[in-house]
């Protein structure tokens, strides 16, 4: 029998798998009562019990009348939901994603969806209203539980777990239970709640106008209130919700009278469910024109997706990109469709949400981390219901419930942000958009003024369609990119800490026109390691096996790995002598010297330490951009796509970092973020410079940089890519094998190692310590593993991968051990 003939309103029996949002390998079977046959549906969720633990998110992705062979299934609890929160085609995303990325559907709906959707169950105990019952009969750990309820009236489970100091709890609370102490409830609570607002109605008595007249003439000795009613009334003749605050406005007067007026029973408080993002439409202008390059790129963009559903849209920095987007959305909602943009950065979402607002009203949605639980669960329901038509977001966004997606937009194609890197799932949003895209048939437009390798190869392929658009929007040109020898200028003594003579003095310049400063250093904090200058002793982190970052803002040691802080020593903790030395440097050391140097700046810094809260990155980038700061020195925050009008003058401090990185893609990166971070200048009529610090300034990549070349540089990177069996032309898939004891974890890694070298070979590269081989007391072994992509059969190679992990899980000697798998790590 097929799902779709199941009409659960008979007297059979049913049973249903469901997604847990656990990492098991298998979905789960239980039993569904015959009361609620007819509620049952897939995308649905259910409460069950899972091993000693209640889940309550589990979500029925199908339905039967088999029993399941191997154990009796359960009983499910509950339904929650009367319509299903994800339709079919997500939990096909889901289960492609499992696949592909090798990881459980329940790492997949873990990250899929909003947590205010995942139910929150709380014990709830209470003591037994019995003066018979003798208390001295009990434990000294159920006296305490009885006392503590004496004081608190109730508790839950993990409140008794704090009081106990121990996680065993439920044999004590059952024994208290079974001799009638306390009493027990379960108390299953959805986190999700619609914000609601109160607006003010005139009660009905007043409604008609000898009552209006009546009530007016009874508020002559309370003029305030008087107002606030001739007010309200005003405003009944062009809104039909009207807060406290619209009369308050209106009429001048304060809480004080409209809390009489209610008091008094003139004004009724109605609740009612409101959009959590409301907000002003921002004054630009709709009805921009394309330049006659924007026309060419947006008419040969409509020519190829005639032919493919994927085209890459190679558009350099300032060429009016967002105005073809802007156009190719309105196109998809005229048709009765909807749209889906993706950034890479939330920090984006502000500049681009600004502009689209306009445009798209309140059929736009917004959909990122830095929302809270109760805001990304309104824009998942408001998406659903088809109510938001244009979606913008960061990389979660695509398991969003769309149910009639005609275009996708991938900004930024390139930027390794939209790679999750942690938890499980390890996907790329780039790729998981265009499966999105296949999905629903529609179009997908990968933007960016630098492609990643392997899009542009794909696009010269013919597997994509490729636009491109070479020329600024207007007026603008390319910058002017100067290098600077760092070794030469400072044998000249023309460096003064960390800045050239020339940075300096084009900074001072910029800000004498009046016109604005975007310094770049991609590493936040103030200095990156501790050194002892006499014995060489570097304060490392104790969980970790990396350098601690001095933070001045925290006066702290931290690690940017596992959030390990500690005080900053006085002394070495190797040789007590007080020779502790600053070795590198960061923003916050930037922005120091900075003001040493040019004292009278306002500099203002966007890096991720600086930004943290939820209006964070608005905060700092409105600021910048109403010429608050003359200067915003800036981590990889400051390249990604941001529109400053003002911005002449671009620093790169040192360039040095990110192109001697040990990565294979870390000469293409360098490429991409000096380019990115030089296209924040110049980008209206004012030219725009480039100043690039570094100490090897004729390596190619700063050569093709100062040229704008990304064809030479494409050439390249796949000619030494293909020599080197990288991709494009290969497929990796890392394993990192960790345990907290690092002979064991060695061991485990080579036998690991030798199994899947049984089955694929020389294509098992490996196991090696990586960059960082310790983080959170875990030592870290990598196995790599690559996959041609010509006559081999990748989904046969990961069945492979499979079975030997399978097999290593088997052998008791690796027990503990645990193995992360990443596809496509880059």
């Amino acid at each position: 029998m097929s799902q779709a003939e199941l009409l659960p309103t008979d007297r059979n029996t049913y049973f249903v798998e469901v997604i847990l949002p656990l990492a098991i390998a298998k979905n789960y079977t239980y039993r569904i009562p015959l009361e609620l046959n007819a509620k049952i549906g897939i995308g649905k969720r259910v409460i069950v019990q899972f091993g000693k633990n209640k889940i309550y998110s589990a979500l029925i992705s199908s339905i039967g009348t088999e029993a399941p062979l191997q154990y009796e299934a359960k009983y499910i609890l509950d339904i929650v939901d009367d319509d299903p929160i994800i339709f079919p085609n997500q939990l096909e995303m889901w289960n492609w994603i499992s696949e592909y990325y090798m990881c459980f559907v329940g790492d997949v709906m873990q990250a899929a969806l909003p947590a205010a959707l995942k139910m929150a169950s709380e014990t709830k105990i209470m003591a037994a209203n019995d003066p018979t019952l003798d208390r001295s009969l009990v434990t000294d750990k159920g006296y305490m539980i009885l006392e503590a309820l004496d004081l608190a009236g109730e508790l839950t489970v993990n409140d008794v777990i704090k009081i106990l100091g121990q996680k065993t709890v439920f044999p004590l609370l059952r024994s208290l239970f079974d001799k009638g102490y306390i009493l027990i409830s379960e108390e299953i609570k959805e986190r999700y709640k619609p914000k609601t607002k109160a607006f003010l109605r005139l009660a009905s008595m007043f409604n008609d106008p000898d009552g209006k007249r009546d009530l007016l003439d009874s508020l002559n000795r309370a003029p305030k209130q008087q107002d606030a009613v001739l007010a309200f009334m005003q405003l009944q003749k062009s809104k039909s919700d009207i807060s406290r605050q619209d009369v308050m406005e209106a009429s001048g007067c304060g809480t004080a009278a409209i809390t009489a007026l209610i008091d008094k029973g003139v004004f009724d408080v109605k609740e009612k469910v409101v959009n959590r993002f409301e907000g002003t439409d921002v004054l630009l202008s709709p009805d921009f024109k394309f330049s006659p390059a924007q026309q060419t790129a947006y008419d040969q963009i409509k020519a190829e997706f005639e032919q493919k559903d994927v085209v890459l849209f190679h558009g350099v920095t300032a060429s009016g990109k967002t105005q073809l987007y802007i156009r190719l959305i309105e196109e998809a909602l005229a048709q009765g469709k909807s749209a889906l943009y993706l950034l890479p950065e939330i920090a984006l979402t502000a500049q681009i949400t600004e502009r689209l607002k306009l445009h798209f009203g309140d059929k736009l949605g917004v959909y990122h981390s830095r929302f809270n639980d109760n805001e990304r669960a309104e824009v998942w329901h408001r998406v659903r219901k088809g109510e938001f038509q244009v979606v913008i977001g960061a990389r979660s966004s695509v398991f969003l419930p769309f149910f009639d997606l005609g275009l996708i937009i991938v900004d930024e194609e390139h930027e390794n942000s939209y790679k999750q890197y942690d938890p499980a799932p390890r996907y790329h949003a780039r790729d998981t958009a265009i499966y999105l895209g296949h999905q629903h048939h529609a179009k997908v437009l990968l933007g960016s003024a630098t492609p990643s390798v392997e899009s542009y190869y794909n696009a010269k392929a013919g597997k994509y369609g490729l636009v491109e658009l070479l020329e600024r929007y207007g007026d603008a040109k390319l910058p002017e990119i100067k290098i600077i020898d760092i070794v030469e200028a400072a044998r000249k003594e023309e460096m003064f800490s960390y800045f050239s003579a020339e940075l300096l003095q084009a900074i001072a310049t910029t800000i004498k026109n009046k016109e604005q400063v975007i310094l770049f250093q991609n590493r936040r904090g103030h200095t990156p390691f501790l050194q002892c200058g006499t014995c060489g002793y570097v304060a490392k982190c104790v969980n970790c096996d990396v350098s601690m970052t001095y933070h001045k803002t925290s006066n702290l040691l931290h690690c940017h790995y596992c959030g390990f802080s500690e005080e900053m020593p006085q002394t070495c903790p190797g040789c007590g002598m007080p020779n502790l030395q600053s070795k590198g440097f960061g923003t916050e050391r930037v922005e120091e010297e900075l003001e040493i140097q040019l004292p009278d700046l306002r500099i203002g810094r966007l890096d991720l330490d600086s930004t943290k809260g939820k209006h964070g990155f608005d905060r700092v980038i409105a600021a910048f951009d109403n010429q608050e700061f003359d200067v915003l020195i800036g981590t990889q925050m400051v390249t990604k796509g941001l529109d400053f009008g003002n911005v002449t003058l671009i620093g790169i401090i040192n360039a040095d970092g990110m192109i001697n990185f040990p990565d294979f893609r870390a000469y293409e990166r360098a490429f991409s973020l000096f380019s990115q971070v030089a296209g924040r200048a110049g980008r209206r009529q004012n030219p725009g410079t480039v100043i690039v610090q570094t100490y090897t300034p004729n390596h190619r990549i700063l050569e093709q940089v100062k040229e704008h070349d990304y064809n030479g540089m494409f050439i390249t990177e796949v000619t030494e890519r293909k020599n080197y069996q990288y991709p494009p032309f290969y497929r990796l898939i890392k394993l990192d094998i960790k345990h907290t004891d690092q002979d064991l974890v060695n061991d485990a890694a080579n036998r690991l190692a030798s199994l899947l070298r049984q089955q694929l070979g020389a294509r098992v590269l490996g196991p090696e310590p990586p960059l960082i081989s310790r983080v959170r007391n875990n030592f870290i072994q990598t196995i790599t593993l690559k996959i041609e992509r010509k006559n081999i059969s990748i989904s046969k190679v990961k069945d492979l991968i499979k079975q030997s992990i399978l097999h290593f899980d088997l052998d008791k000697k690796n027990k503990g051990v645990k193995i992360q798998i990443d596809v496509d790590p880059y």
